[in-house]
């Protein structure tokens, strides 16, 4: 039988690997567009992804075990890495996220059990939110990012596909995010 936790970590697990297999290498030709215009490149999206590991995850997990609702989550700086990751190779942020998600799922594997899902904290917008919430939403974000990086690929190459391009929903969603029915 599997739990929770062991589902979601194991997801959480896989970030850096596909990452890893990913991005490692590839010259910036491939890695240097946004998803979408004014998006973000995929190396912005490691830097927000190791900015979640340093300040949100396991420092709000900690703030549920540790106070509960009593004092709510600092607020995140979704744009930490513009500034902090300039002129960073992206194979050297690709190494920093995945050493810190290794220490964080040790960490968290440490403090949390199932029992602990349920616990509650305080969301600085959302108000109160629940520790598995938190989690949960740790794994969809890795995943979400992830969409971005691919698409930020995909994008790099957009005007090379010439007239298969209609037939690409990755490059479609670029100019127009309805043109491809859910």
């Amino acid at each position: 039988m599997t739990s929770f936790m062991a589902d979601t970590t194991a997801l959480l697990a896989r970030t850096p690997k596909v990452l890893r297999t990913l991005l490692i290498g590839l010259p910036d030709s491939w890695t240097d567009t946004p998803d979408v215009a004014d998006g973000w490149r995929p190396r912005d999206v490691v830097g927000h992804l190791i900015t979640g590991e340093e300040t949100d995850w396991m420092v709000r997990t900690r703030r549920i075990l540790d106070h509960g609702t009593s004092r709510a989550f600092d607020r995140f700086d979704r744009f930490a890495m513009l500034e902090r990751d300039a002129g960073v190779p992206l194979d050297d942020l690709v190494e920093r996220f995945a050493a810190l998600r290794a220490a964080n799922l040790a960490a968290l594997g440490e403090l949390v059990s199932d029992d602990d899902l349920d616990r509650r904290g305080l969301h600085p917008s959302l108000g109160e939110v629940t520790l598995r919430e938190l989690v949960a939403t740790w794994a969809v974000h890795d995943l979400d990012h992830i969409g971005q990086v691919y698409a930020g690929l995909a994008g790099s190459h957009d005007a090379d596909v010439g007239p298969w391009k209609e037939y690409l929903g990755i490059l479609l969603r670029r100019d127009d995010p309805a043109a491809v029915a859910g």
